[in-house]
Formats: structure tokens, sequence, C-alpha cells
């Protein structure tokens, strides 16, 4: 079977990479004084197998920058966050590049209400800026039935095909984070510019349940977990920094590889990895699906 291997994650990497205290914008930030610390984590992923490259692009958005030093160098951070994907693409010789659609107001947050107006509005400067220089648009961590409306008109505007990969509970996969059952975003998903159907930055333990449910949506379908112990209720507060989550110290990169062929196996096609899963995780899906007798496109 052909399997797409996505890469891992980006903005905890970075914090790791770099190993200054987390801020809340400390992914965005590095892009202007350490860009080749992106770069270069855009190239390892590569090298460990991955054929998609995720821009660093999932909180450089107007409101998460708005009154911060940041907020009028908006087009330049995305400028740098597509460069350094074409870059490391460029120097892999192939791949392609997700320009990675992070949630307006803050991860895992279902009690914002953003409005299809507010919402387009949100995501018009990284359709434009990021357009040009993207395969697709990947909506990550989509965690309510509101988001997953929102970012499919979204996506309908963008000029690139779309991937809307959704955020479930972390003990019952079959709910998204808002507490309301997957199976009711199969009819808001039913449109031509959502090309695959994903979950991300859950559990790995969560998934199977979730690839039952995408699995009847009529798309390719796929995940991406995290390496949390859990989402705290200290990350669902205003401004949260990763330094209140912690890594699970068994998810070892032949463990989580174990995961990611389990959900081959359930008929997924797309797979990779979200926060605390870096290129070594990424190298051992990559192995597994060779030793298994998939094909890595």
């Amino acid at each position: 079977m052909q399997i797409t291997l996505l890469d891992g994650s980006i903005g905890q990497e970075l914090v790791h990479r770099h190993g200054a205290e987390p801020t809340p914008l400390w992914s965005t930030m590095v892009m202007l004084d350490r860009a080749d610390l992106v770069r270069a984590l855009h190239e390892d992923y590569f090298a460990a197998g991955a054929t998609i490259a995720s821009t660093n692009s999932y909180p450089v958005l107007p409101d998460r920058l708005a009154g911060t030093p940041l907020e009028p160098r908006l087009e330049e951070l995305l400028m740098t966050a597509a460069a350094c994907a074409e870059a490391a693409r460029d120097m892999h010789g192939s791949g392609r590049i997700a320009g990675t659609l992070g949630p307006l107001g803050a991860s895992y947050r279902t009690d914002f209400d953003h409005g299809r107006a507010e919402a387009l509005a949100g995501y018009a400067p990284l359709l434009e800026t990021l357009g040009p220089h993207v395969d697709f648009f990947l909506a990550e961590t989509v965690s309510s039935l509101n988001q997953a409306a929102n970012m499919v008109m979204v996506l309908a505007q963008s000029g690139r095909p779309g991937w809307i990969a959704f955020s479930v509970d972390d003990t019952d996969g079959t709910r998204l984070r808002s507490g309301e059952p997957l199976t009711e975003a199969a009819a808001l998903i039913d449109h031509p510019h959502v090309e695959a159907v994903l979950v991300n930055c859950c559990r790995p333990e969560a998934v199977p349940a979730a690839l039952g449910v995408l699995s009847g949506f009529g798309k390719p379908f796929g995940a991406y977990a995290n390496g949390f112990e859990r989402i705290s209720e200290a990350f669902l507060q205003d401004k949260p920094t990763v330094a209140v989550l912690d890594a699970r110290p068994d998810l070892s990169p032949a463990a989580y590889a174990e995961h990611a062929l389990a959900w081959v196996g359930q008929g997924a096609t797309i797979v990779g990895g979200c926060c605390e899963i870096g290129p070594a995780h990424i190298a051992a899906i990559a192995t597994a699906l060779r030793d298994a007798g998939h094909e890595i496109v």
C-alpha cells in the first residue's frame, strides 16, 4: 500500500533544539533570529523519510500576534516559514509542502466562537502569502464542529487542496475536544476542497477509535498523534506555554512506530507525528512501513 509519511513536531522540536525558555510566541520568534534551525529541522524530517514538510506557521496568525512586537511582521514571518520549507525540499530533491493553519485564539480551546467572516479574515493573510509556496493547506487541531465548518470555508477560498486534522478527546477518540461526536463532522467536510481527513494532537491510544469514524467519511484518512501525557488544564488558560505540558517517557520511536503501523492496518494512508514526535520517530515509522512492504509516497 502507498503511504504518505508526514513530518513530526515543529514548534515543540524547535523549543528543544534552541534550548531557550518557551514563551507563547516562541516557535514564531525563532524564525527572526534562528531561521537556520527551522530549515535544518525540515531537512532532518526529509532525511528521516518524510515526504511532507509542514510550514512553521501554525501559530503565525493575526490574532495571536496582535498587541505584540511581532504584529507588524506577520508577512515576513510567513515568508520565512515558506522559505525554510522550500529550501529543505529543494535540498532533498523531492517532497511536498503543507501550509499549516492552526486554530484562531488558542489550541484545544472550544470556548471561542468565531463566525465565518471573522475566520476568513483571520486566515486571509496566510492564504495569500503561503498559497504560492505550498502544495496544499493543512488545517490542524480542529477541536469543534464550528471550527470545522470555518476551516472548510477557509480551505474553499484558498485556491489549494485542503486537508483537515481533528483533535479528539484523549480518552474517547470518537469525540472532538468540544465533546461533540466526531461523526457529525462528516457532513461538514463533504466538500471538494477537502481531500483528506485526519486526527492529530491527541494521545496515540485515542487514534484507533477516531479512525474507525474517519474511515466512513469517504476520503483518504490518517493520523499523527502527540507525545504528551495529556493536555493539562493549565494549558487551556490564556497565553500558555508548553512548559506546563509533560512529555511521555514511554513513547520511544519504536513504540510510536508500532502505533502508526496499527493505524495503517486500519486503512490509514497518511501517518506522521505531532508534538514531542521528532525525526527519530519518523525514521522508525519509515523503517517499519518499508519492512511491512508498504511504499512511502
